[in-house]
């Protein structure tokens, strides 16, 4: 078999659709985010403007976490030196893993090396813990979720998004014997939009299910020590396992669960993506844990992330731009088409030096492909009217409809 001709024609369904992803090289400077150096294919080094980062408050620049990390850094040096097991476990890891648990209100947490990790890992172990396990699972939940599900051989089903009456229908189909699970996220990255997390959890005390929610984009954001939309509104106790990121607000990079200690012991003891995975390095444990206490009191920088968002999302809307509003952080910026968002992003990078890579399918569905932008508390005026003035002035020049609001 010819295995180079069957990969050609693979690159090349994904060019001639309009999805074929390509990196730039960028460098982002200390001390100046949300502004970075562009390495152009050419080798010229310009200067540039992110506004799709995950890094949503600044906090991979802040100096308590530079100085966090630089302590450890010279205490321990740089790598953790094996898997939590063997001898990767150190007194870093355990104070972050202490400051998630009281973060969410938990007995105890556990690190995995990103939260895409700690998804697969744990929703892939869930059913060996409890045999004939059912897990319901949001149709727009993260590709991490639907891997962890379709991976650990036990049963699932599929509800329509944020659908209460499609959730209960499925669930009152099923076995009331069998053990369930319910799995959604608190923010969905793509619209923005929230779970009606309450609703769902009764729904799970109606069926005697646990609850597994996926708050990657909304810890440190949201509630009022940045516990997460569940801490927002009062309810995370009533959330069986939370999951959450270290890379999006935080700043620095892992991912974790915080749950009860029996449920926490139970992945770490079966989990081979917990057992057989060296640990997150010192370093990063130490400047998480310090960003993570940060913003358990600085409210103020997650009040600047928020008005941000509503200021472009009201001038992008006035311009009569196709976005999307939740009334989340999230501003998606519908263009509907794989070509057209390529052609966007590619034009504000080259002729206007911002940077926001395009979203496609299979990320989103198709036809609502789209540019998302993350402001931050750091994404000043200036930076704001620049991206207002290009878009306007790129949209016409690409001939897109700007009649109706997607959202």
């Amino acid at each position: 078999m010819n295995f180079d001709a069957k990969l050609d024609v693979a690159l090349a369904r994904l060019h001639d659709e309009g999805r074929y992803r390509t990196f730039i090289d960028i460098e982002r400077k200390k001390g100046h985010y949300p502004h970075a150096i562009w390495t152009t294919p050419e080798g010229e080094e310009k200067d540039i403007t992110v506004w799709c980062g995950n890094d949503y408050l600044g906090m991979g620049q802040h100096p308590v976490v530079l100085d966090a990390m630089h302590a450890a850094l010279d205490a321990t040096g740089a790598g953790s030196g094996g898997t939590r097991n063997i001898s990767g476990t150190t007194v870093y890891h355990k104070r972050l893993e202490a400051e998630l648990s009281d973060l969410h209100g938990k007995e105890e947490a556990l690190l995995f090396t990103s939260a895409y990790i700690a998804n697969d890992a744990t929703l892939s172990t869930l059913p060996r813990l409890f045999p004939g396990l059912i897990i319901y699972s949001d149709s727009l939940n993260h590709a991490s979720m639907i891997e962890g599900i379709r991976r650990n051989g036990g049963e699932k089903r599929i509800f329509k998004h944020n659908d209460l009456d499609d959730l209960r229908r499925i669930m009152a189909a099923d076995n009331p014997d069998a053990p369930k699970l319910i799995a959604f996220e608190s923010v969905y990255s793509m619209d923005g939009d929230f779970a009606p997390i309450e609703a769902i959890c009764d729904l799970a005390d109606e069926f005697g299910a646990l609850t597994y929610i996926d708050e990657v984009h909304a810890v440190g954001m949201y509630g009022p020590r940045g516990g997460g939309i569940a801490e927002r509104y009062g309810l995370a106790h009533r959330v069986d396992i939370i999951n959450g990121t270290l890379a999006k607000a935080f700043g620095v990079m892992g991912g974790y669960i915080a749950a009860s200690a029996k449920m926490c012991d139970a992945v770490r003891s079966y989990a081979p993506g917990f057992i057989f995975t060296t640990s997150i390095p010192p370093a990063v444990a130490a400047g998480a844990a310090a960003s993570v206490a940060h913003l358990k009191t600085d409210q103020n920088l997650r009040d600047e992330q928020q008005t941000q968002a509503k200021i472009l999302k009201t001038r992008l809307r006035g311009l009569g731009l196709p976005i999307i509003d939740h009334g989340s952080h999230i501003v998606p910026l519908i263009v509907g088409d794989p070509v057209h968002t390529q052609k966007l992003s590619n034009m504000l990078l080259q002729e206007h030096g911002m940077y926001v890579q395009p979203i496609n399918f299979p990320t989103v569905p198709r036809g609502t492909e789209r540019l998302r932008f993350t402001p931050s508390p750091v994404h000043g005026p200036k930076e704001m009217d620049a991206l207002v003035k290009a878009l306007d002035s790129l949209w016409s020049h690409c001939a897109l409809n700007r009649a109706e609001l997607a959202g």
